[in-house]
């Protein structure tokens, strides 16, 4: 191998590196929103789906409640 092509060689892959640096924190930056985003969705849904089982917990809580404490219609 000459000293020529020895240098061609490493110059090639000091560029392809490079060109791969800059171009992949890019990719990194639109994977980590990406990622973000699907965790804050799915918290949201799972957040909005314990209110709706607090509050059906709770309706079915006092309605069993106001069941016993007030009078039935009489037969």
């Amino acid at each position: 191998m000459t000293p020529l092509s020895h240098f061609c060689t490493r110059l090639s892959a000091s560029v392809l590196i490079s060109l791969s640096a800059l171009a992949l924190p890019g990719c990194a930056v639109v994977t980590a929103v990406d990622t973000v985003a699907s965790v804050a969705i799915g918290t949201v849904g799972l957040a909005a789906s314990a209110v709706i089982g607090t509050a059906r917990i709770a309706g079915s809580a006092i309605g069993a409640t106001a069941d016993a404490v007030l009078p039935g219609p009489s037969e």
